[in-house]
């Protein structure tokens, strides 16, 4: 994964998302629930990492520079994301709803994808159109992705943190509606 590999930040996003958007295609033609356990496991980690490099590096490297709006909407469909892939990474591909998680959370990062690609207003747009050095932003980017592959390769990545959505109230607010 070397620097030179990615023109810049974008670009490397943009493989992200493309490679994720292949393990869920990958994901939807297995039946083997051993392919589907490592596939969802794969699936998450990607996730994990794709969603820490942008919100340690990137969206603050944008704040100001871009819409907050569009950036404060990216991060709470971050966190919703989290949710599922939490949820993922304690299941097997014989719970109950295991497949159904796996769409939504595809549909929901497709969305999410979308959004942050979409031509002149989306995030994407809005960084190259900012004065953000978006090659500086790679190599940040790069060498805390690095970072991350290593830690998910020797112990594994912890589970997936909301930052801004406060998933146990919503939980406590379930439950008591029950």
């Amino acid at each position: 994964m070397a620097q030179h590999s990615f023109p810049d930040a974008i670009a490397l996003l943009k493989a992200d998302h493309k490679k994720v958007l292949d393990l869920f295609e990958q994901f939807r033609h297995t039946r083997s629930p051993e392919r589907k356990q490592a596939l969802a496991h794969q699936i998450c980690n990607e996730l994990k990492i794709h969603t820490l490099i942008e919100e340690e590096i990137f969206y603050p490297a944008l704040r100001g520079a871009a819409d907050d709006d569009i950036l404060d909407e990216a991060q709470i469909e971050h966190d919703n994301a989290k949710v599922l892939v939490n949820d993922l990474e304690e299941a097997e591909p014989g719970d109950g709803y295991f497949d159904a998680k796996i769409s939504v959370l595809c549909e929901e990062i497709k969305h999410h994808i979308r959004e942050e690609e979409k031509p002149s207003e989306g995030t994407f747009a809005q960084a190259r159109k900012s004065e953000v050095d978006l090659k500086e932003l790679r190599d940040q980017m790069m060498e805390r992705k690095k970072a991350l592959l290593e830690q998910a390769e020797s112990s594994g990545l912890p589970p997936a943190m909301a930052r801004v959505v406060n998933i146990d109230a919503s939980v406590g607010r379930a439950a008591a509606a029950e």
